[in-house]
């Protein structure tokens, strides 16, 4: 097949080049009126045939040469083993018999001696008490009468409010959290305070005690149950 392919390349080949040299030369170029003549008729190559191809000899067959059969295995025999010697019985020693037990009597137990009563001795009768002495009454020394009051100015009653100026709502939460922060319920401490403080403007000084700074309002305001209120 690339035989074929070659030859025909080659064939169109020299076809091409062959049309080439038989044009005539190009004519000088010169000035002519364009005329209507149509054109001269091309050169009509003939057509290339290929030769027949020659046919391939015949591939001869190869044939390959029989192989030698393989030699029979000779088998191989194991020599014969010599048997074991036959193991000696081992007879173990009689034992000898054990001696018999010999029955452990217990030797027989003493009666315990029997009990003597417990006799307690008769009590002798107590003596008769003696009879408590009478109290003697009590006589409580006479009063002696109290001094008439001398009349005065009556003491001024505590001022509701207190004396200080008035804690603004805001201010409440953060001076109720300085009272409380040592109790041990803090958040109960600081919800009844902050209700003290809206109501009556004020918050005593310190973690304890100083309740009258902040007036009446401060001191006798009570739970539902009766108990001071105001922490």
């Amino acid at each position: 097949m690339a035989y074929f392919f070659l030859l025909l390349v080659s064939l169109l080949l020299f076809a091409t080049t062959d049309a080439d040299v038989s044009a005539p030369p190009p004519a000088p170029v010169s000035y002519k009126p364009p005329t209507l003549a149509a054109p001269p008729p091309k050169a009509i190559t003939p057509p290339v045939v290929a030769p027949p191809k020659a046919p391939y000899p015949p591939k001869t067959p190869v044939v390959a040469p029989p192989k030698a059969p393989y030699p029979p295995k000779t088998p191989v025999v194991a020599p014969p083993k010599a048997p074991y010697p036959p193991k000696a019985p081992v007879v173990a020693p009689p034992k000898a018999p054990y001696p018999p037990k010999v029955p452990v009597v217990a030797p027989p137990k003493a009666p315990y001696p029997p009990k003597t009563p417990v006799v307690a001795p008769p009590k002798a009768p107590s003596p008769p008490k003696a009879p408590y002495p009478p109290k003697a009454p009590v006589v409580a020394p006479p009063k002696a009468p109290s001094p008439a009051p001398v009349p005065g100015p009556a003491p001024a009653p505590a001022p509701y409010y207190g004396s200080g100026p008035p804690v603004k709502k805001q201010d409440c939460e953060p001076l109720c959290k300085n009272r409380c922060r040592l109790h041990s319920r803090m958040n109960l401490c600081v919800r009844a305070c902050s209700t003290c403080c809206e109501r009556c403007k004020c918050v005593p000084p310190g973690t304890y005690g100083n309740k009258k700074v902040c007036g009446r309002c401060y001191t006798d305001m009570t739970t539902h149950g009766g108990r001071p209120k105001c922490p």
